[in-house]
């Protein structure tokens, strides 16, 4: 079975909402990498979006710091399995952690501009 493909009947629903691209055949709208996800990292999604939304209210989480950590664990270990695709990690990251895909050429300390 394909971890990357939507498992329950409202998440294949859901997909028949999306736009595709005509080239690729891939939904226009990444929500897709949201789907099918292995229950633990589920569930520590989960856990991020709810301490996400109280910092962003303003207030402190004392729990901010375990969640992001749990996060970023869980969608590491998730790609090392290869349980979901480097894409779908690097989209999750970007959502839910706020990071950034280093380029490669800064580890480089290329400073050249690109051709």
């Amino acid at each position: 079975m394909n971890k990357n493909k939507p498992s329950g009947r409202n998440e294949v629903n859901a997909l028949k909402d999306f736009e595709y691209d005509s080239e690729t055949g891939m939904p226009t709208d990444e929500m897709h990498f949201e789907c099918g996800l292995p229950k633990y990292l589920a569930e520590s999604l989960e856990r991020m979006k709810k301490s996400w939304a109280i910092v962003d209210s303003g207030k402190k989480d004392y729990h901010w710091d375990i969640c992001w950590c749990e996060l970023n664990a869980d969608i590491n270990s998730a790609e090392v399995e290869n349980l979901i695709s480097s894409k779908q990690a690097w989209y999750l990251r970007h959502k839910y952690l706020r990071m950034e895909k280093p380029d490669a050429r800064s580890f480089l300390k290329d400073t050249e501009p690109e051709r």
